[in-house]
């Protein structure tokens, strides 16, 4: 079976067989006659996929996160198909591709163009809310966001972006700065139980969560998780060259303490879910928006095609859907999130997205492809992954087994990820692997033309959409001056 016999967002809206067992299965809304599901969204930014316990990294302290995963729908192989910040959340608000929506790059504002996924929960009778991290307005990294630009969002307590998580502010309603109490994740976290503490039992409410950390800054996490960590500790993956190997173990270290921080944080979203007793009833994820080298193949940060940049952690659990949990190991991109979830909450997908819909295969109700391949891209190089650094335009596809990616120039990357998982061997000129590179490019030939990119150089998109660039095709950051001393 191919990516293409997942349930698309056409056959979801126009094929009558496949919407009538929809409403007759007993796991649709109409079918439990009861209240549509609470969704809780929780992600963080630049949380690689490798860094937690149940991923196997030794490092990494997760109890937490592990035992949700023990209860959850993980899937083990999920992308970020553009692995920046921007670019994520700009495909997770509209279910579409980077080039269709626009945002290829940080700090360039979202249209309102597509049908948003609050938008789609506000018609159905939800309140819906967003704490954290936003970045997707475009008009200056602290500047207050109006409520018409919020794509939908009725409770606001956001940031457009920063990474200062001890001296952290957010807006409301109103244009009038206010602070985080301490190590700001916390704070969100406190926000978000009581938003879900006000709104359970109420209408149905779907929140979105979204933590700064483990994002760079590295040692600002609070005291108490930093003295569990010390970099001569810290075991470093084997793709981490020799000469980089003191940088990479205090960073590591000061990641791993982010998160160790956000797991307790999750611990106390979930035990609040219980409380309220909501959780059977409430649709629970955490991801990320991408992944971070962390020197890995001596890069740092993300944008790049490799395994520690563009794969994330991605658990779903929904007790009144699922059977247990499930591990499922198909590659689940950016814009597929959105049309799952409206699809598991029972409600219609807009003829505006275009990611895939993964909730037959969640119920059960529909098998796995066996080789789907997804896209990554990066459309234009930016910030730390600039050109004369290294950085290109690239466009590849991850399927459960390889990684095949080219350049302006042809093909470039292949790594078989089953026999090197570490991506220590590039064997994209191997004469013994011409048929695979063959059968991945054909595959990548299929995504481009299904998503209608020509791929052109970035400096085209960055003309075509009027974004107004460095000469390194950087969007230079904008900062509002505030007087935040008496913040509240």
């Amino acid at each position: 079976m191919t990516s293409s016999n997942l349930t698309s967002r056409r056959s979801f809206l126009k094929t009558t067989a496949l919407s009538s067992s929809l409403l007759l299965s007993r796991h649709s809304l109409w079918a439990r006659n009861t209240p549509g599901p609470n969704l809780v969204f929780v992600f963080a930014d630049q949380w690689r996929a490798q860094a937690t316990g149940f991923a196997g990294d030794p490092n990494a302290q997760t109890p937490h996160l592990d035992r949700l995963a023990r209860e959850s729908i993980n899937f083990t192989h999920a992308v970020s198909g553009c692995p920046v910040c921007s670019p994520f959340r700009a495909s997770l608000m509209t279910g579409q591709y980077p080039l269709t929506h626009g945002v290829f790059l940080n700090d360039v504002p979202l249209s309102d163009r597509a049908v948003s996924f609050a938008q789609v929960f506000n018609r159905a009778g939800y309140h819906t809310g967003y704490i954290g991290k936003w970045h997707l307005d475009g008009r200056g990294r602290n500047a207050y966001i109006p409520r018409q630009r919020r794509q939908g969002f009725q409770f606001w307590q956001v940031l457009e972006c920063t990474h200062n998580y001890n001296h952290s502010i957010y807006y409301g309603d109103e244009n009038t700065p206010r602070l985080w109490k301490g190590y700001d994740a916390i704070a969100q976290t406190r926000a978000a139980q009581d938003y879900i503490r006000r709104h359970a039992g109420q209408s149905p409410f779907t929140l979105f969560l979204s933590w700064g950390p483990p994002h760079a800054p590295y040692q600002t996490a609070p005291p108490q998780y930093r003295e569990r960590y010390h970099p001569d500790r810290v075991l470093l993956r084997p793709n981490v060259p020799d000469r980089l190997t003191d940088r990479a173990k205090k960073d590591l270290a000061g990641y791993y303490a982010h998160i160790a921080a956000l797991d307790d944080c999750l611990a106390d979203l979930l035990n609040t879910l219980k409380e309220t007793g909501i959780e059977k009833n409430t649709i629970f994820v955490f991801t990320a928006d991408h992944g971070d080298m962390l020197y890995s193949h001596g890069r740092r940060k993300k944008q790049q095609p490799q395994d520690e940049s563009i794969r994330v952690p991605f658990l779903l659990r929904y007790p009144a859907v699922q059977e247990g949990p499930k591990v499922i190991d198909v590659p689940i991109n950016s814009p597929d999130i959105m049309p799952t979830i409206l699809s598991l909450a029972g409600l219609s997908i807009p003829d505006s997205v275009e990611g895939d819909d993964f909730a037959p295969i969640i119920r059960g109700t529909q098998p796995p492809p066996d080789n789907r391949a997804v896209l990554i891209a990066c459309p234009s190089p930016f910030g730390q992954w600039r050109r004369r650094d290294g950085g290109r335009e690239y466009r590849g596809v991850r399927t459960k087994r390889y990684t095949y990616v080219r350049d302006l120039t042809g093909p470039w990357l292949l790594y078989d990820n089953e026999n090197d998982p570490y991506q220590l061997r590039n064997i994209c000129h191997r004469p013994e692997y011409t048929h695979i590179r063959a059968q991945l490019d054909a595959a990548l030939n299929r995504e481009l033309t299904r998503r209608q990119d020509h791929f052109l150089s970035g400096w085209n998109y960055i003309k075509q959409w009027g974004y107004e660039v460095d000469e390194n095709g950087t969007v230079p950051y904008r900062h509002k001056q505030l007087d935040i001393k008496n913040a509240t």
